[in-house]
């Protein structure tokens, strides 16, 4: 197999590489009846396409989805969403220099290892823009959990060592690093500044928060909410860490502070505080799902650096072309994707739990 499928009935496959002719993505199980148009998707798509501002790459991409099948008259039919997309930007000679040779960083060794065979045309699949078939197929999960009212907010939290010291999510995207800490985007302006003059990258943490989940999504054993979440997440090329609630932190906290009591309002079970991150025995359990992932440095920089080819010889590489100085911006709207279509697999899921369920359908 080759991993490019997602799911179990809301299912994604996504196809295509960097500098191929097109790239897109096929999904399986979603319901009929859901009011879809290729501007849904398309605004999402804007959030997360290259060359709109000076902290990323310089590649001018329109990123205009075109829906293939699945939808008749602006309606969901039921049957497979078809989505794609066109390269009409790429620049396949500014990658000649190093088709034999492993970028530090990148996953250019391990395909050779793998495969035998690789697309070194800015990396093929491993580049960062297969994402945007998952941006694509995560408008169409997020306009599914729009009908139950759960919403799926991602922002910069961190940039380097600046991190934001206030959150005011309608500020986030008031600049174009997403960060809903004004100050704290001055700052870290700054420092992408001084990184890219020094031919050098920056990596960063991004918090997302989820709102209106129902008690009891996820399974209790192997497909725990978090751990579906987490693979969801961790599928992106440059992350490298994730956490729920207080994370870490956790670990030096006692069970006393940690643990969040319960209280009744208005007929309804509620938590005082939400160390857990809204997550407790791999299921929802009513608060917001809070969770910070962290993103690696761009590993494609122009500062000078050691290596080796497929020949086993020693070399010195200095990167060309068009890369982002730093991941996090662009990688926001990515990873609410990930998270809409990973909630919208487990909310179908949960539909078969209780028999009182099936009854409502069937009887």
């Amino acid at each position: 197999m080759s991993g490019s499928a997602y799911g179990n009935i809301f299912k994604i496959s996504t196809f295509g590489e960097s500098h191929g002719k097109a790239l897109g993505v096929i999904i399986d199980g979603c319901p009929a009846g859901i009011e879809l148009t290729a501007e849904d998707i398309q605004r999402d798509m804007d959030r997360r396409k290259p060359g709109s501002n000076k902290y990323g790459t310089k590649r001018q991409e329109s990123d205009s989805i075109e829906i293939l099948s699945g939808v008749f008259e602006g309606i969901t039919t039921g049957t497979p969403i078809a989505l794609m997309l066109m390269n009409t930007d790429q620049r396949s000679r500014d990658y000649s220099d190093i088709c034999d040779i492993y970028r530090p960083g990148h996953a250019d060794y391990c395909y050779d290892q793998k495969y035998g065979i690789r697309d070194y045309r800015g990396g093929g699949r491993s580049s960062a823009r297969e994402t945007s078939a998952r941006v694509a197929a995560g408008a169409v999960a997020r306009k599914l959990l729009k009908e139950v009212n759960i919403d799926v907010c991602a922002y910069t939290i961190a940039i380097g060592n600046v991190r934001a010291e206030s959150i005011d999510i309608e500020k986030r995207f008031d600049n174009p690093l997403c960060m809903p800490d004004m100050n704290a985007y001055e700052k870290a302006s700054a420092l992408l500044d001084e990184a890219m003059k020094d031919c050098d990258s920056v990596g960063g943490i991004i918090e997302c928060c989820v709102t209106g989940l129902p008690a009891g999504l996820g399974e209790p054993v192997f497909d725990k909410l978090d751990a579906c979440i987490s693979k969801a997440v961790m599928s992106m090329g440059a992350t490298k860490g994730i956490e729920f609630g207080d994370g870490f932190k956790a670990s030096e906290s006692r069970g006393s502070y940690n643990n969040d009591n319960f209280y009744m309002s208005e007929g309804k079970v509620k938590k005082k505080t939400n160390h857990s991150g809204g997550v407790l025995g791999g299921m929802s359990d009513g608060g917001s799902l809070i969770f910070r992932a962290a993103f690696k440095p761009t590993p494609s920089i122009a500062k000078q650096q050691e290596t080796v080819n497929k020949y086993g010889e020693e070399k010195q590489i200095r990167i060309k072309g068009r890369h982002d100085p730093i991941v996090v911006p662009r990688a926001v709207v990515v990873v609410e994707a990930m998270t809409a279509i990973t909630l919208a697999d487990l909310l179908l899921r949960n539909m078969s739990a209780k028999m009182d369920n099936v009854k409502k359908i069937y009887l």
